[in-house]
């Protein structure tokens, strides 16, 4: 790799990691167009998150707002690249030993003459980079990213808006069907840690029942209310379970991938076949998956996207680091990284849509 000239314009590397989302193209174009045109930086963009610096050269794209047309706003998925596996600090390599790669990667970030980042990522990721960053003394700010919504200080997180929007979707074209053919529609949602997609998308989509991991529930529960439903004239229910919900027996339903992964999932059909006993009633289970990841992002993804990588350049341009961007009471601002990732934001049972839920008469299986 050839050395950067130091008569070189600061250089900004550009990465997003952990799983995709709608949104991540429109934080790229924030990210590019105004570190480029407003503070004249070039903004180098690894691939495939932090696994694109052990490669040798580096797989890279230099980023150019004349290229980034608005059509990146739409588009979903990242132009970059992801991974959500592999350890950087822990690599596993062929045949199950494992090595720590961050001083590799660290040497590539200086070979290509970057000292500052942004990273795009949840919790997981910007933990991980926030230790990169520390190691290797250049500057961090993280934007954060997450269907989730679970990543902490932040009101709402890139991709969130789209992920429930899609769930809504999905609940306004299971109602017709469930009322045509008298049946009880389960939809299993995404929501690794926390509940929220569940319970906005389930109170947007006029759910019966919401079962999310942070309020425990009881199957009989769920069967006396859609048997109270049944007794009042409606002939069809519809409930929607977050993936991290439990088990009766206080087990998490997961499925096996190739390469030893275990991933969230199949909590739907189970909590459909409880149903299905329980009240003598004709169950359809619909798993959205990766559904609510892909596709264009919607506006609010688009806007809050561009709003916080926007306030990334600013603050890498004022000279801070170790800062996550955050969408705070209308606002874009910042807070110190590690406060950011100590804690997940989980649904508390005081929180206004827990309330709204029972007040319009939804079960959520207490």
């Amino acid at each position: 790799m050839n050395p950067v000239p130091s008569s070189s314009p600061p250089r900004l590397a550009l990465v997003t990691s952990g799983g995709d989302c709608a949104g991540l193209n429109a934080a790229i174009r924030a990210v590019v167009i105004h570190a480029v045109n407003t503070h004249g930086w070039e903004v180098i963009g690894i691939r495939e998150g932090t696994h694109g610096l052990l490669f040798d050269p580096p797989r890279i794209m230099r980023l150019d707002p004349a290229k980034l047309d608005f059509a990146l706003l739409r588009r979903g998925g990242t132009i970059l690249g992801t991974t959500n596996k592999g350890d950087p600090f822990c690599f596993e390599l062929p045949g199950g030993a494992r090595t720590d790669c961050s001083p590799q990667m660290i040497a590539r970030l200086r070979e290509l003459g970057c000292g500052m980042m942004v990273g795009v990522g949840g919790d997981g990721s910007l933990a991980i980079l926030r230790r990169l960053a520390d190691q290797g003394g250049f500057r961090l700010v993280g934007v954060p990213k997450t269907i989730d919504n679970d990543v902490g200080a932040t009101d709402i997180s890139v991709g969130y808006s789209t992920a429930v929007d899609i769930a809504t979707e999905a609940l306004d074209r299971l109602q017709p069907t469930a009322a045509s053919h008298n049946r009880v529609m389960v939809l299993e949602v995404m929501g690794r840690d926390a509940g929220h997609i569940a319970l906005q998308a389930g109170i947007a989509g006029g759910a019966d029942v919401i079962l999310i991991p942070e309020i425990p529930y009881s199957v009989d529960s769920v069967a006396r209310h859609i048997h109270n439903i049944r007794k009042h004239g409606r002939n069809f229910a519809l409930v929607v379970v977050s993936e991290a919900v439990k088990t009766r027996e206080g087990h998490t339903v997961s499925k096996h991938f190739a390469g030893g992964q275990t991933r969230l999932g199949g909590i739907g059909d189970y909590i459909g076949q409880q149903i299905a006993d329980l009240c003598q009633a004709e169950v359809r289970v619909t798993v959205l998956g990766h559904v609510q990841r892909g596709g264009p992002p919607n506006a609010t993804d688009r806007v809050i996207a561009s709003a916080l990588g926007v306030r990334a350049v600013d603050l890498l341009a004022e000279g801070k680091s170790n800062r996550m961007v955050c969408w705070h009471n209308r606002e874009a601002s910042d807070v110190a990284l590690e406060q950011a990732i100590a804690t997940y934001r989980t649904i508390r049972p005081e929180d206004t849509l827990i309330k709204t839920a029972r007040a319009l008469g939804i079960c959520l299986g207490e």
